[in-house]
């Protein structure tokens, strides 16, 4: 075997030093920083090096993609950018309605400000949304679309969705931690809250902190966007198209909407991430960080 000077053998050494540079990138990744841009000032921070990979959070939990950013399949890998959108934590609040199109705005404009010219996105939920708005307003800055259960609207009264009135019912009665724990019942499961709680300790309160941004503005802006076959026919990008193995479990909507999007995506990859429901990287980390980095590796312009 094959030792330093130190007399620690050099597949350790080189092991060693991976984990003490992981660690230190994510010390570094807990520093939130400001962005300025145009009237509003958003949260963001980076991880690692290489290529950029944007994630585009979904709603509710405003840290939901805090478990990859520890994944040394990713961290090592590539440039991970995570940010508060828009009334989630401590990014601006803003008054009003706020639009996927204003959304995918700021994520360009964020984008700009990081010098990012081209990047591989990943949305969740209504954060797919927002990715694939960008894809359609600036293709050129899309390298890659990795949509993670997204919130493709669905008409009114849809089996399994019967949820979700209940919870705007909450909340416009003011009970704010009855509407989120409604919501993400709606769309996750009944052990939503276990995943939460394990991998995310304190998200919940949190999300009753953010409450008037989803329901208030978050919500109609998912209702009234609007995406079908036409507009899946002009994103020309490869997508990774995932799904949670035990989604359709909780509500038939997740394998409808991707059955939809795989018709309307000439270039999709379906996947089913072993074990989850709409938590999916807090239920399977390993496994969506695993496929992520396989994804984007593909999808690398070689040098």
């Amino acid at each position: 075997m094959n030792r330093s000077k130190s007399g620690i053998s050099r597949p350790r050494a080189a092991a060693s030093m991976l984990a003490l540079s992981l660690t230190a990138a994510v010390a570094d990744a807990q520093t939130w920083q400001r962005a300025t841009l145009d009237g509003v000032e958003l949260e963001y921070r980076t991880v690692g090096e290489g290529e950029p990979i944007v994630l585009v959070h979904a709603g509710v939990f405003a840290d939901f993609f805090e478990p990859l950013l520890r994944e040394p399949s990713l961290a090592s890998r590539y440039r991970l950018v995570t940010y508060h959108r828009v009334g989630y934590a401590g990014s601006s609040r803003v008054a009003g309605a706020v639009s996927i199109d204003e959304q995918a705005a700021h994520l360009r404009s964020l984008m700009g400000k990081l010098h990012i010219e081209r990047a591989h996105l990943v949305g969740h939920s209504s954060g797919g949304n927002i990715a694939l708005q960008l894809a359609l307003d600036a293709p050129e800055r899309v390298q890659s679309l990795a949509l993670l259960e997204m919130a493709l609207p669905v008409p009114p009264g849809s089996p399994g969705r019967s949820g979700i009135p209940k919870a705007i019912e909450f909340y416009r009665a003011g009970d704010k931690p009855a509407a989120v724990d409604t919501f993400m019942r709606a769309v996750a499961g009944p052990d939503y809250r276990a995943s939460a709680d394990k991998m995310l300790p304190g998200a919940f309160d949190r999300a009753v902190a953010d409450a008037d941004t989803f329901f208030g503005q978050e919500l109609p802006a998912i209702q009234q966007w609007r995406f079908g076959a036409a507009e899946g026919a002009r994103i020309k990008q490869p997508v990774l198209l995932v799904m949670g193995g035990k989604s359709h479990e909780v509500s038939p909507v997740w394998q409808q909407r991707q059955d939809l999007l795989t018709a309307w995506l000439g270039n999709a990859e379906p996947f089913v991430l072993d074990g989850a429901t709409h938590m999916l990287h807090l239920q399977n980390t390993r496994g969506m960080a695993e496929r992520l980095a396989a994804f984007v590796a593909d999808h690398t312009p070689k040098k």
